[in-house]
């Protein structure tokens, strides 16, 4: 069972954590995260890409020259896809890029991602994260004192609106609860800051 270092806003530690080995000690499997990373980035994919081919360009309807004797390759239309304002081959048309993964592979890539930053490092404990108004510098001030780095999740155990709206103030900040928590953004962050007691509550969403 891995023990983490628990930190107040000052950057001061003020005690240690045990963490669940089933969440936070397991040995993580890469090809597992691949797969939600490439999943999770298929389903921000808008899929609203699209252009014309040769039927749906404009104009092309008269023959440019006879078949015959010009000297020329025959042609037969001006929006063919080898002319200057043609219509393009294969054209790319609105569609859902989106697809799902199974339940239990994305609980397993989560948990490796989680397991991969503690191994790492690269996961500090926050004993809490305390706003009672949209304060960005204090929050700012924080992060700083913690050591985290550019690129930072905060995991918070509710929608703590102050936190959250002070947090998306800061470049490379971002925030997430632990429902709404996925192996894209673990992998993606520098540090990974988690609030005392989402701890406590992604053990008992994901052991």
């Amino acid at each position: 069972m891995p023990n983490i270092a628990v930190v107040d806003m000052a950057g001061k530690s003020v005690g240690e954590i045990a963490l669940s080995d089933a969440v936070f000690g397991i040995v993580p499997n890469a090809v597992v995260m691949h797969m939600a990373v490439v999943n999770y980035l298929a389903n921000q994919r808008q899929g609203t890409q699209s252009t014309l081919t040769r039927t749906e360009v404009s104009g092309g309807g008269k023959k440019p020259w006879r078949q015959k004797g010009t000297g020329h390759a025959r042609q037969g239309s001006t929006r063919a896809p080898q002319w200057r304002h043609g219509g393009i081959v294969h054209a790319p048309k609105p569609r859902d890029y989106s697809y799902s993964l199974n339940k239990k592979v994305k609980k397993l890539a989560l948990k490796s991602a989680l397991s991969d930053k503690v191994a790492t490092g690269d996961m500090i404990v926050l004993d809490e994260l305390k706003l009672d108004t949209y304060k960005t510098k204090t929050v700012a001030d924080c992060l700083k004192a913690i050591g985290a780095g550019k690129k930072t999740l905060v995991v918070l155990e509710d929608n703590n609106a102050y936190a959250v709206k002070s947090i998306a103030n800061i470049a490379g900040a971002k925030s997430a609860q632990v429902n709404t928590i996925n192996t894209y953004d673990v992998i993606n962050a520098d540090t990974l800051v988690v609030v005392k007691n989402a701890v406590a509550k992604l053990e008992e969403v994901y052991a």
